[in-house]
């Protein structure tokens, strides 16, 4: 239908019925303003101000109470400890209780500014122009006016509980965060000096978890022991079987080159750690040739009769021997730990 077939009284006011077009007003939207501000009971009742004031205080000192429970809970939860929480079901403690007292210290920071804001701080709403990005001298001078007209409002210097409380709140919080700092690494204690293995211990093989005697041990062969005691059953058996993993091997006592390789044998067979002295990989590869281990990670080589030393590769140092003898019965048996930290070179700083 074109603008001539609409009845004259149906045409928007301004249009030129004579040629279609319409005229475009100068401002077709009126200014509808703001509404009347209505102020509210804290702006009228000291009462009332104070009442919010310390709503937001006991907001502020719940989130450092919280923070409070999220660095002790590191220090009462052990890292396996599983508990049945409904209706979660079965979960870990440590995590259950660090994610709620960290989720309610932030909370009750957000709850706490977002209260005051609508109850203490100025409400009274203000209009301006859109204007150029790059701000004259002018605007800068009028921001930093109505920046410290905003902060006296807010009542920041006035206010001390709610500020000082804040304060608290904001302080306590990122020492969530240096706590987490435990879990970068292994707290400097001495447990990675010492493994499973003491004076009189037999060694389990791994396959059979029966002692090894002697003559289950031919020579060029490699065989992997574990302490006895040490069940695959037990909660802690990856973190044991990661310092006390052995190998043994069978060498014939002439093609020994070191001496206190050869003391601590018993008739050629030696038993070393499993475990690379670079990043700690288990070692499983053995050339019975040349009497040379191989580290399938990084290639680190080792000569096992020659004290296990480094012959190759990134590894830092020998790999750790376990003086070994046979009992009454006729098993294998240890006596003693091994006499330096298995593994990296760094543990033995730590």
């Amino acid at each position: 239908m074109s603008t001539q077939e609409i009845p004259e009284e149906n045409l928007p006011a301004g249009q030129d019925t004579a040629h279609g077009a319409v005229k475009v007003a100068d401002n077709p939207f009126a200014d509808p303003g703001l509404p009347p501000h209505k102020p509210r009971v804290q702006d009228i009742d000291e009462k009332a101000a104070r009442r919010s004031e310390r709503a937001v205080a006991f907001m502020f000192v719940l989130s450092m109470l919280a923070t409070v429970g999220f660095i002790a809970s590191y220090v009462i939860f052990p890292v396996d400890k599983i508990v049945y929480i409904w209706p979660f079901g079965h979960v870990s403690a440590l995590n259950f209780a660090l994610g709620w007292t960290l989720g309610l210290a932030l909370f009750f920071i957000g709850a706490g500014a977002v209260h005051w804001a609508r109850t203490l701080m100025s409400d009274v709403e203000m209009a301006d122009d859109r204007h150029p990005i790059a701000a004259t001298p002018e605007v800068k001078a009028q921001v930093m006016a109505d920046f410290a007209q905003g902060a006296a409002e807010s009542g920041m210097g006035r206010r001390k509980l709610i500020r000082n409380t804040l304060f608290g709140a904001l302080a306590m919080v990122p020492l969530s965060g240096v706590v987490l700092l435990r879990d970068m690494g292994p707290l400097p204690e001495k447990k990675l000096r010492t493994t499973l293995w003491a004076k009189g211990k037999l060694l389990i093989n791994m396959n059979t978890h029966e002692p090894l005697r002697p003559e289950d041990v031919a020579v060029g062969s490699l065989t992997f022991a574990m302490p006895e005691g040490l069940s695959e059953h037990d909660h802690n058996f990856q973190v044991e079987i990661a310092k006390a993993a052995l190998m043994i091997v069978r060498i014939q006592p002439e093609d020994i080159k070191d001496k206190r390789e050869l003391e601590w044998s018993h008739e050629g067979i030696v038993a070393f750690s499993k475990i690379c002295t670079h990043v700690g990989c288990p070692i499983s590869l053995y050339e019975q040739q040349t009497h040379h281990v191989l580290c399938p990670c990084h290639q680190s080589t080792f000569d096992l009769s020659d004290g296990a030393r480094v012959i190759f590769g990134p590894a830092g140092h020998a790999l750790p021997q376990l003086r070994i003898g046979v009992n009454d019965k006729g098993f294998l048996e240890a006596h003693g730990d091994f006499d330096e930290p298995v593994g990296p070179a760094f543990w033995e700083r730590g």
